[in-house]
Order: C-alpha cells, then structure tokens, then sequence
C-alpha cells in the first residue's frame, strides 16, 4: 500500500498491486488494473519511487544497492 494525495489536498491509501501504469499528463494520472483512473499530486518519479520500495518491503525486487542502476548516478 502507498500514500498519495488527490488533487483537491485529501490523502488517501491505494494498493499499489493495481497499479497497471502511470503517466504524467501534465499531472500525474495512474491507471489501475480494473481500467478506473486517479489523478494526483505527486510526480510520476515519486509514485514510481514508492511503488518500488512498497515491493522491495515485499521481498520481490532486491534493495537498491543491488540493482544495476541507481537514480541520481
């Protein structure tokens, strides 16, 4: 699960296994498995940072220093 913000400020908790993909429009609009749409305030960057580190608290992707490629490198 991730913390995202909609657009008019209220936070919410989406489960980010539902997540299907993310584009940036000029806001960040995600696009879930079901086909529903969100529209938030966060950066397609930082919804991707955390979606990544909510699999890595999941085992499924190793922690970032064993990945080949680092952001900021």
């Amino acid at each position: 699960m991730i913390r995202l913000t909609r657009l008019n400020q209220n936070e919410f908790i989406l489960n980010a296994e539902l997540i299907r993909y993310v584009e940036r429009c000029p806001d960040t609009l995600i696009t879930l498995t079901n086909g529903y749409t969100l529209m938030v305030r966060e950066t397609l960057d930082e919804v991707i940072r955390r979606t990544v580190t909510y699999h890595q608290a999941k085992y499924l992707l190793p922690r970032s220093e064993f990945l080949p490629y680092r952001s900021g490198e």
